[in-house]
């Protein structure tokens, strides 16, 4: 399902409108204004710009005051959800289509645009026709009866019967195609089958024609049989007829065997043929067998070429093998590892930190002996950069130990490569001497000339084999001498046929010779025809009015006809309207279930929980609610006015999308809860806002009372202008 939101309206000298620029919101837009402020003029602007405008012209929708070359346009901005599911589409832009439609309204006609994704079209049909694809809105009617829900729609429906007359002009989407033909058709019927004295209808008059027809008929029928003796004079010429008959009997029969002559002789020849290569195959199976037994090789082609495969692969990698080995570069290395050079600084150095210590404590402790705490100090320091100089070279020992470590790794790696291609080259050198010796051959070149001797010896067999297919199927061998010899008798036996046949059809070209004999023959029989009817002619032109009698007899075959096609009319016509009725009978028992389960899913948070469930008869369209208070279901007229009107609107919402075709254009609402209570319009107003998340809605209204649930409110201004005359002119 795909739901037409419009973004955008704009108006240039539209009735009320002399310039009208208004967004509208993808959901729940209201429009607001007091009475003239042109909100139904909003409403007409968006149908005339979305279903086909005909019969509307300049001066019907021009704006009053307006110059009279002023051209009445309507602009719509517009956006199409994707295909799937429309309240997740109206939430992302992904996918949506946006488009633009104009109307204007010239002296010369309408003007209509239409672009969409880039492309604009202007030829009227092809945008009402793309705009139906978009909308499901193929009318203004159909748009007046399905997408646009006027306040009066809903009041007044007091009684049950005006219940049912709305729900059935919102299921049939105010099409009355339907009803107009089952009211032609029972015109139809009525005209043909009407049975009053002033009135006989068509039937009756034809069946009143036959009957006076048959009994004229009955008459002349009677009067020929005096006419008997007068048609001796045609029977010489009939009998003439009949030798002409037997004339061209005998040539069809000489024709039928020089026919059947020809096809003997194509037999003949195809099993002439067919013998001929049974003997070819008999000689082509004794050159299969020779070929069968002589084969160069002892193996099999498949293995034979899998071998030779394998020893080539082998010896590829053998190649291979030896020259990594002899790429291979020899490994040195230390036995052991050099003394380590940090010990002894480190040693020395601690040992001067101590004494520096102890010379330093002594010159400050013993007087007099300043000069030594500066000494001591001295040596400390030294000490400490001995310490400094020894852990450096400790660290430069340590990375020195790591690399030695690595590049051991490094060697036992290589070692253990080689050691493994010296033995991959061992196991492929055994393997290609195991494979060489299997089959037989000294060495991989002989193997490949016997490979290549198998290969032609095979293709050979193959091509005998194919021959031997193309001749005679899959036969088997053993059957070809018999298949030869019946074939033989075959073609004697169509030569025994043929000499059966008459000499004349047997002859060269003879069926071209007797064809044209016949035709000869068929046309003497024509004339001997024409002959035998002009004596029979004469014989009927009898003082005797035979050609009344005969015209009477075709005037009877006519109106037989004639009665006969107004009895196939009348059943045509009661077949058509009983299919039209059985048709019209399911699709109200699909709509009523459709609209129950929409109505019962928003009417109980209309009423508050009230009433939660509605069923529709489908046949008469008779609506019963089910009434908590008395445990049991009640007919619509039983409840209140604004119930009534509750369970109405929500099946015209419902069906809405329904009508269109999986199609959702905008939904335009002319104030329905106007006289509801605060209670109930809020309620009623909370499930439009809901259903606005699918479809777009326009709410008209003079109130604000539902500004605030909203997701867009549009004001218009009313008129300021007054009649200061103060009375009448």
């Amino acid at each position: 399902m795909a739901a037409f939101r419009i973004n955008r309206i704009q108006l240039r000298d539209l009735r009320r409108h002399r310039s009208l620029d208004l967004s509208l919101a993808p959901g729940l837009t209201i429009v607001k204004g007091p009475n003239e402020a042109g909100k139904s003029t909003l409403a007409e602007a968006i149908e005339l710009a979305l279903t086909p405008p005909a019969g509307r012209t300049a001066a019907d929708l021009r704006t009053w005051g307006a110059p009279a070359e002023a051209s009445p346009s309507i602009t719509i901005e517009f956006s199409v959800d994707p295909e799937g599911d429309t309240a997740e589409a109206a939430g992302s832009t992904a996918g949506v289509r946006a488009g633009l439609v104009s109307r204007i309204f010239g002296p010369s006609g309408v003007t209509t645009t239409l672009t969409l994704d880039g492309i604009s079209i202007t030829d009227p049909a092809a945008v009402d026709t793309r705009l139906v694809e978009l909308t499901g809105l193929p009318s203004a009617a159909f748009f007046r009866g399905t997408a646009f829900v006027r306040h009066s729609e809903l009041s007044g429906i007091s009684s049950d019967s005006t219940i049912r007359e709305r729900l059935a002009a919102s299921m049939t989407a105010a099409d009355r195609r339907t009803a107009e033909a089952k009211a032609d058709l029972t015109a139809a019927l009525a005209d043909l089958h009407e049975r009053a004295d002033h009135s006989p209808g068509r039937l009756g008059v034809a069946e009143a024609a036959v009957g006076r027809s048959a009994t004229l008929v009955a008459a002349g029928d009677a009067s020929l049989e005096r006419l008997a003796t007068d048609r001796a004079a045609a029977v010489q010429a009939e009998a003439a007829q009949a030798a002409a008959g037997v004339h061209l009997a005998e040539g069809r029969d000489l024709l039928e065997q020089a026919r059947r002559a020809e096809r003997l002789t194509a037999e003949r020849d195809a099993a002439s043929d067919r013998a001929n290569r049974y003997a070819e195959a008999i000689t082509n199976a004794r050159d299969l067998a020779t070929l069968a037994s002589t084969h160069p090789s002892k193996e099999a082609l498949p293995i034979m070429r899998q071998t030779v495969d394998r020893l080539g692969a082998l010896e590829s990698r053998i190649a291979e093998l030896k020259r990594l080995l002899e790429g291979e570069v020899q490994v040195e290395f230390e036995a052991t590892a050099p003394e380590p050079t940090w010990r002894l600084p480190t040693i020395a150095g601690g040992l001067g930190i101590l004494l520096g210590l102890g010379l330093a404590i002594a010159g400050v402790v013993v007087k007099g002996l300043a000069v030594l705490a500066g000494v001591g100090i001295g040596v400390a320091l030294i000490g400490a950069g001995l310490l400094v100089f020894a852990r450096r070279r400790r660290t430069a020992a340590i990375v020195d130990d790591r690399q030695k470590q690595l590049a051991d790794v490094q060697i036992d790696r290589r070692l253990r490569g080689r050691s493994q291609l010296e033995n991959e080259l061992k196991e492929a050198e055994a393997d290609f001497a195991q494979q060489i010796q299997g089959i037989d051959q000294p060495d991989l070149a002989t193997a490949r000339a016997e490979l290549a001797q198998e290969e032609a010896h095979v293709a050979r067999i193959n091509e005998l084999t194919a021959r031997q297919e193309s001749l005679v199927g899959h036969d088997p061998v053993d059957s070809f001498p018999a298949s030869r010899d019946s074939a033989l008798a075959a073609a004697s036996g169509r030569s025994a046929d043929l000499a059966r046949l008459a000499e004349p059809a047997r002859a060269e070209g003879a069926r071209p010779r007797l064809e044209t004999e016949v035709g000869e023959a068929e046309a003497g029989l024509e004339a001997a025809r024409q002959a035998a009817a002009a004596a029979r002619a004469a014989a009927d032109a009898n003082p005797v009015d035979g050609e009344q009698a005969a015209g009477e007899a075709e005037r009877l075959v006519l109106w037989q006809a004639q009665l006969a096609g107004l009895q196939r009319r009348a059943r045509i016509h009661e077949a058509a309207l009983r299919g039209i009725e059985r048709a019209e009978a399911a699709t109200t028992a699909l709509t009523t279930r459709y609209v129950e389960r929409l109505v019962n899913t928003t009417i109980g948070r209309m009423t508050g929980g009230r009433y939660r469930r509605v069923a529709i008869d489908d046949g008469s369209l008779a609506v019963r609610v089910f009434a908590a208070d008395r445990n049991d279901w009640v007919p619509i007229e039983a409840v209140s006015d604004g119930t009534a009107e509750q369970i109405l609107l929500a099946a015209r919402i419902g069906l809405l999308g329904f009508v269109t075709g999986g199609r959702f254009p905008p939904l335009l609402l002319d104030d329905p809860f106007a006289a509801y209570d605060d209670v109930r319009a809020a309620r009623s107003f909370e499930v439009l806002h809901e259903l606005a998340a699918s479809q777009q809605i326009v709410y008209l209204t003079a109130s604000n009372r539902f500004d605030a649930a909203a997701d867009a409110v549009v004001e218009l201004s009313g008129p300021t202008a007054v009649d200061g005359a103060g009375g009448p002119p």
